[in-house]
């Protein structure tokens, strides 16, 4: 992929581009949430290949509607870059092309302003590895980016490589809005193609009855550490935000002989506009169409709660938070967090704690998963005396026997039961 000049010559000196973040903080409102974006949008920049030169934030009451931050703030950020020799500005909010075009004439010189969005899609175009990753990015590119990037004259020509423009096919871009539509036609219509070639391998696989399962969560939480863990699928595991893009899914024998198939997907993130979860719907649609799923959640995070409520909202957008689910409470060999205020008592029995780096809590988690897959029922195995084998009769007439096998002492029973057979059966249980 073609590089930018930019950051050629940063490359050449050894040093990474720099970037400076704005952000606008409304008065009276929780500075919390403000602080937890503004820091992950530093991480973002920090995997997109840059760091951050410096954070220039404004107190108002909203927004300018045409330069998104004031004329004195204008001032003050141009005196930033040219002091930096920095000539990337990252904005923590969605900037309509018009804020854009206005904040970067008023900034003057090369100065390039993205948002977040674009720079969310630009690790994406980075780390998208598929044929299909890629169309959805660069579709997604298009239709978003393009209109932003007009200032100055200089229209798509500017799309070239570097933080907020990379992604696969940019340098063909025409700035003509007739081949710019024709391109986003052909990638739909090659997105069409793909996403019937999944429909099929999604039907082959609901008929060889196989479970399936999301491993969902908020980016960085540890999910492919727990493919990786449990598979051995060699997926990419890196500290940094959005290093899985393309969904992988791998087939794993539970241990009772039971075979699920785990997709591991791509993370979720707070301020994810409506349009780019609607953008990359093929690949979150793995989410949708599973029959359970395990939302990790990184537990060592001070922001642990909010991160779990951004991944609850955006399951229940996808359809998918009526089906049965397992929260993991991840990375707990670095520290835990409380039970998630919000999930309350009857979700303490979908809570399990474990390192997926050093496998602590795995047995358990597999268990949980036994009794997802079972719909909630759990393999026991009992000691049934000669005065019980009327209970013998029932499990036999309304449970999943596994085996039988008669001793001097009583009946020894293993059986797939549900919760009021479970309440039955317990004097009975060997550990």
């Amino acid at each position: 992929m073609e590089q930018s000049v930019f950051k050629n010559v940063l490359e050449e000196e050894g040093r990474l581009p720099s970037a400076v973040l704005v952000s606008v903080f409304r008065k009276g409102e929780d500075p919390s949430p403000f602080e937890a974006s503004l820091a992950e949008l530093e991480r973002l920049l920090e995997t997109a290949g840059g760091e951050v030169f410096a954070k220039l934030v404004q107190v108002k009451e909203h927004p300018e509607n045409a330069t998104y931050i004031g004329s004195g703030k204008i001032k003050e950020l141009a005196s930033l870059c040219e002091t930096g020799g920095v000539s990337l500005v990252v904005c923590d909010e969605e900037l309509s092309p018009m804020q854009i075009k206005n904040l970067e004439d008023a900034l003057g010189g090369d100065i390039r302003v993205i948002d977040r969005t674009m720079l969310i899609l630009d690790i994406f175009a980075l780390h998208a590895t598929t044929a299909d990753g890629k169309l959805q990015v660069e579709l997604a590119q298009l239709k978003y980016s393009a209109p932003r990037l007009y200032g100055k004259g200089k229209d798509l020509s500017r799309l070239g490589g570097g933080i907020g423009t990379r992604g696969p096919g940019e340098t063909k871009l025409e700035s003509d809005k007739r081949h710019l539509k024709e391109r986003i036609r052909a990638l739909e219509d090659q997105l069409e193609v793909l996403s019937k070639n999944r429909e099929l391998q999604r039907k082959q696989r609901e008929k060889a009855g196989i479970f399936r399962i999301a491993i969902a969560g908020y980016t960085n939480a540890g999910k492919s550490t727990l493919l990786n863990a449990l598979t051995g699928a060699g997926v990419k595991e890196k500290d940094e935000l959005f290093a899985t893009l393309d969904p992988t899914t791998r087939r794993y024998a539970l241990p009772s002989g039971n075979e699920i198939l785990l997709t591991d997907t791509v993370g979720f993130i707070r301020n994810l506009p409506h349009h780019l979860v609607k953008a990359f719907r093929s690949t979150l649609e793995e989410v949708a169409l599973c029959d359970g799923v395990l939302v990790v959640v990184d537990s060592s995070d001070p922001e642990s709660d909010a991160q779990l409520k951004v991944t609850v909202d955006l399951l229940t957008e996808l359809g998918a938070s009526s089906k049965p689910t397992l929260y993991v409470l991840n990375k707990s060999d670095k520290a835990f967090s409380t039970i998630i205020p919000f999930m309350g008592k009857e979700g303490a029995g979908k809570i399990v704690q474990i390192s997926a780096l050093t496998g602590q809590g795995i047995p358990l988690l597999l268990e949980k998963i036994e009794e997802m897959v079972s719909g909630g029922k759990k393999t026991v195995k009992a000691l049934l005396p000669s005065s019980a084998m009327g209970l013998l009769a029932r499990l036999y007439e309304e449970a999943n026997v596994k085996s039988v096998d008669y001793t001097p002492e009583g009946a020894e029973v293993v059986a797939v039961v549900d919760d009021r057979l479970y309440g039955k059966l317990k004097p009975y249980i060997k550990e």
